[in-house]
């Protein structure tokens, strides 16, 4: 629905923000609120969470982190009051770590997240989301991952392979790319 909004931040308050777009103020929920320059035009990505008595926007200064939010809020028990509070307190690359690392300690040391819920997150993300210096979100390589898996690839292999496959080729040449790195 929206992908992100440009305006003044006009207030900031413990738990969201109001950015000023073309006269209208728009209450936004982020991690840190106070992190936005106020006074100062700003990008801000957005996610519009809609329920039966709630329509909330949440607002992120990253791509990443709005792409690694989206996924977090997809594991069950875990809604976007639970999500943002991880981004707000901890790294992107920090919290990909510690689900492909298995760390359950690390994700519940974030408010609301106990053991069944950490546990959860690593079930339904661990080797779904890669990182470098920036994050990359595979929903582009699911299929790939899958296909490699099926043939008795390791996970922690495919995803050392998965930045040097061409994500414009069709899934056929993706997986003819993917084992001829993979058999190196």
């Amino acid at each position: 629905m929206f992908n992100y909004i440009k305006g003044i931040v006009t207030n900031q308050t413990n738990n969201f923000i109001v950015l000023e777009n073309h006269g209208i103020g728009y209450q936004i929920f982020v991690g840190n609120p106070f992190s936005y320059p106020k006074e100062k035009e700003i990008t801000v990505y957005l996610y519009c969470h809609i329920r039966e008595e709630e329509y909330s926007l949440y607002g992120f200064q990253k791509e990443e982190e709005k792409e690694l939010f989206l996924r977090l809020i997809n594991v069950k028990g875990l809604g976007p009051k639970m999500a943002l509070p991880m981004l707000a307190t901890g790294s992107v690359s920090g919290i990909i770590d510690a689900i492909d690392r298995e760390n359950i300690l690390y994700l519940k040391k974030f408010p609301k997240i106990g053991d069944k819920v950490a546990r959860q997150i690593i079930l339904d993300l661990k080797g779904k989301l890669t990182k470098d210096d920036t994050v990359i979100v595979d929903s582009n390589f699911d299929e790939l991952i899958s296909v490699l898996e099926s043939l008795g690839y390791k996970n922690a292999d495919i995803k050392k392979i998965l930045p040097n496959v061409n994500t414009s080729l069709t899934i056929e040449n993706q997986v003819k790319d993917a084992l001829k790195l993979l058999l190196k």
